[in-house]
């Protein structure tokens, strides 16, 4: 299928540098790697705060010499550190190392301040990177949203970003093809590591049982309070599993890490699934929600999904199902039995690249990057959209620099109203500035019943996939998994998916034609200088 993007006439742009957390950097910081502060943990339980550390990034090509870290009062040489990558200094490192994956270096002194620090790393005198905080709170650590400091229970990952070159993953949809996530798990021989939000499926039950039974090693992550309860079907898949003999851990409670544990995945053997959909009926089973998924062997992606699982599955807030249930009640849910037609079926198809990322840890800035860094086109689905959070500014900045923005929500009874509300917000948003801004409320067809999907494509060759609602506080403060791919024909799959969601299985009019042929002619703005909403 050819997608057509608009064209428009427009000044090249220019970013002198991009923002990295907690950096502040003077006119006289060097154009090379250089060390930067990652986290801080100024605050621990323990009698004179034993075990504070300072976590730095240390390029692997960077030469340390002449480089210190300062909190103003105590300076640390960063010259005889042999170390690269993520490096914890620690003057207590037996005490820091039970609360960081970091190597640990020891130091002779390091105090850091719980009511304030300005840290710094300098290098002969002049300051290449800083990161301030003001009042601490005990037992947490601090990070760095762009300057702004926030902070998470320790215990919290601090997983690196992780990224495979080139290869092919098994692209799909729901509730086009179930058959792939139930298959995968069908297919294991060694393990099955499966997380979720919730699980409700009797098919995915049954495989996990039989895989278990047949030797497979195979264990369930989910959260402890989804919205809305849990339902009486879920805790009987739950009680199988359990007297199944198979790990089920819930996490939440009073140590909680996370808001909520929203991430949907699964490794099974080597290969792993990282989808938009819940483990129920509705979600993988085919049986309701538009839905995306992929599947991909690249054995990093994999490794760097059993890590944030095996992370997650052993903190302190992961409890058993057989002690989370007790003295628990639980209600009468709704079932999903529709079936739709196969009208887009699974394909495996190239990429040049796949890039892993979670939340709270290293996604947001990322993704941010990419919607930044667009040129033509960006095109959203979501069950709904915050208007203040982080995502939404980028996707705000991009249409008013000409960048073409639609955004596809969902037009289910329980959001409906709201978004609503939020397209007539964008309508004057972009009527005022002039941008090529468009919303629609999705009309089904019949090719599904409502939108669940959380993804986006990016100028026809980024693709963006996972668990992560683009609202104001999943990415802070829920743990979400997301996958970046790269490559044309990874994102015409999900592209064409998009424009026939976008049109409602209508004959469509031709806008990304008409916005050609307008570009042609030299106009610069075209008809979709306005925000088109259609309440459908």
């Amino acid at each position: 299928m050819v997608r057509f993007a608009p064209l428009l006439c427009v000044c090249c742009l220019f970013l002198a540098a991009s923002a990295l957390p907690a950096v502040a950097q003077d006119e006289t910081t060097p154009s090379a790697p250089h060390p930067e502060i990652v986290a801080a943990y100024p605050d621990p339980i323990a009698d004179g705060d034993a075990g504070e550390f300072v976590v730095l990034r240390l390029p692997a090509e960077a030469e340390l010499a002449g480089y210190v870290f300062t909190d103003g009062d105590t300076t640390v040489s960063l010259s005889n550190v042999s170390r690269r990558g993520r490096v914890a200094l620690s003057a207590g490192p037996d005490r820091a190392r039970n609360h960081t994956a970091a190597p640990v270096v020891a130091v002779d002194r390091l105090g850091l301040a719980n009511g304030g620090e300005h840290l710094q790393v300098r290098r002969n005198g002049t300051v290449v990177d800083r990161a301030v905080y003001r009042d601490t709170e005990e037992g947490e650590r601090v990070t760095w949203n762009g300057t702004e400091p926030v902070w998470r229970p320790i215990g919290a990952t601090d997983r690196p970003v992780v990224s495979a070159e080139g290869g092919h993953v098994r692209a799909f949809v729901l509730p086009d093809g179930p058959a792939v996530p139930i298959q995968t798990v069908r297919d294991a021989d060694d393990r099955v590591l499966l997380a979720g939000y919730t699980l409700t499926s009797g098919r995915v039950t049954d495989a996990l049982v039989a895989a278990h039974e047949r030797g497979v090693t195979v264990r369930v992550l989910l959260e402890g309070a989804p919205v809305g309860g849990r339902t009486r079907q879920g805790a009987r898949r739950l009680d199988r599993l359990t007297e199944a003999g198979i790990e089920v851990r819930l996490i939440g409670g009073e140590y909680a890490r996370y808001d909520y544990h929203h991430a949907k995945y699964a490794v099974a053997d080597d290969r792993a699934l990282v989808l938009t959909e819940n483990w129920k009926p509705s979600g993988t089973g085919g049986h309701s929600s538009r839905g995306w998924g992929v599947r991909t062997n690249q054995s990093r992606v994999v490794d760097g999904l059993a890590a944030t699982y095996l992370a997650d599955a052993s903190g302190r807030d992961a409890r058993p199902w057989s002690q989370f249930r007790r003295g628990r009640s639980f209600e009468r849910g709704a079932v999903s039995n529709a079936s739709y037609e196969t009208t887009v079926a699974p394909e495996t198809v190239p990429v040049e690249e796949t890039t892993l990322l979670v939340t709270p840890d290293n996604a947001e800035p990322r993704l941010v990057d990419r919607l930044d860094g667009a040129q033509t086109s960006i095109d959203v689905i979501q069950v709904s959209l915050g208007w203040d959070g982080t995502l939404a500014d980028a996707l705000r900045r991009a249409a008013d620099r000409g960048v073409r923005v639609r955004l596809l929500l969902s037009s289910a009874w329980y959001v409906r109203e709201d978004n609503e509300r939020l397209a007539e917000r964008f309508e004057e948003w972009a009527s005022a500035n002039d941008a090529p801004l468009s919303v629609r409320l999705a009309d089904p067809a019949g090719r599904y019943e409502k939108i669940h999907a959380k993804g986006a494509i990016v100028d026809d060759r980024r693709v963006v996939l996972g668990s992560l609602n683009w609202n104001d506080r999943a990415a802070a403060n829920n743990r979400e998994t997301v996958l970046l791919l790269r490559g044309s024909a990874v994102a015409d799959y999900y592209g064409t998916v998009f424009d026939a969601d976008w049109r409602g299985g209508r004959s469509p009019l031709p806008y990304g034609l008409l916005a050609a042929v307008a570009g042609c002619l030299g106009l610069a703005l075209i008809v979709g200088g306005k925000i088109r909403f259609e309440r459908r």
